[in-house]
């Protein structure tokens, strides 16, 4: 552990073990975020770090992770792994860190791939590229984390898109992994009853994937990832229902973002109801 006040601590365990030794209570919660180098990963990332949480993260970049997480709390304790969710032994290491700083609470499968830029049609997407996007985006890592999760009553977090749910020309590649995802955690929810399964649309933001959605094109009118924060917070603090959620139904009165819809504009949609869809946007 960092002492008080110091920087964030990478791969710093040895107390950590001492602390979580049998008879010894378990001194923080602990959540595994991948894709946690930029964009909603690392915005989740720094914000779980300020409500107390030890974090395991990834990114396919060690230097971008590390660049990132070095702007976490002081004292924030942290263990940072370049590489491939894709990679099984990746995702061994992934679970053994989070087993070493007490065993995980909540994972956030944020890690996805857009597929190739420009976007194709249907017609012409590469199914190699298609196959990646399952890779990344469907659950293997949930599956190794279950035990450790269904044990501590944890819960799992997929960052989904309303692509899984509308028909936008050029998103089907990217759309149908997304679906593949929601029904994944939809069935996964029917089955785990000791683990909440979540999934969120967080909407439109301002990020390099948007980017790349639309390269060319002025996407600086998109809300940054940090305006829908507050959401994730109240979704993970109320540990409420397994289900689909939008950041936007679920952002505090009085603290939406911006382009969001007035809180008192639209209740938040029940666990397992078809989504309320306002005008045409991808994450």
């Amino acid at each position: 552990m960092p002492l008080p006040g110091g920087p964030p601590s990478f791969d710093r365990m040895t107390d950590t073990q001492d602390a979580n030794r049998p008879g010894t209570p378990r001194a923080a919660r602990v959540a595994v975020v991948t894709g946690a180098s930029r964009g909603l990963g690392r915005a989740l990332a720094r914000a779980l770090a300020e409500d107390g949480y030890r974090l395991v993260v990834d990114a396919r970049n060690g230097d971008a992770l590390r660049a990132a997480m070095a702007g976490l709390p002081a004292g924030a304790v942290v263990s940072a792994l370049a590489g491939d969710i894709t990679d099984p032994a990746h995702r061994g290491d992934l679970s053994r860190a989070a087993d070493t700083l007490g065993g995980p609470d909540l994972l956030i499968n944020n890690a996805g791939t857009l597929g190739p830029s420009p976007l194709p049609a249907i017609a012409d997407f590469p199914l190699d590229e298609l196959r990646s996007a399952f890779e990344v985006n469907v659950l293997a890592l949930t599956q190794l984390l279950l035990p450790a999760l269904r044990e501590r009553g944890g819960a799992v977090l997929s960052i989904t898109s309303d692509a899984a749910v509308e028909a936008y020309a050029g998103w089907g590649g990217y759309g149908a992994v997304k679906a593949a995802l929601e029904q994944a955690c939809n069935v996964l929810s029917a089955e785990e009853v000791a683990v909440r399964v979540w999934r969120v649309d967080p909407g439109d933001l301002r990020t390099q994937m948007h980017q790349d959605a639309f390269p060319g094109e002025d996407i600086s009118d998109r809300p940054l990832p940090e305006s829908v924060v507050p959401a994730f917070r109240r979704l993970i603090s109320e540990r409420m229902p397994s289900g689909r959620y939008r950041a936007a139904d679920l952002m505090p009165a009085g603290d939406q973002a911006p382009g969001g819809p007035a809180a008192d504009d639209r209740a938040p949609a029940a666990p397992g109801a078809e989504p309320v869809l306002g005008a045409p946007g991808r994450s």
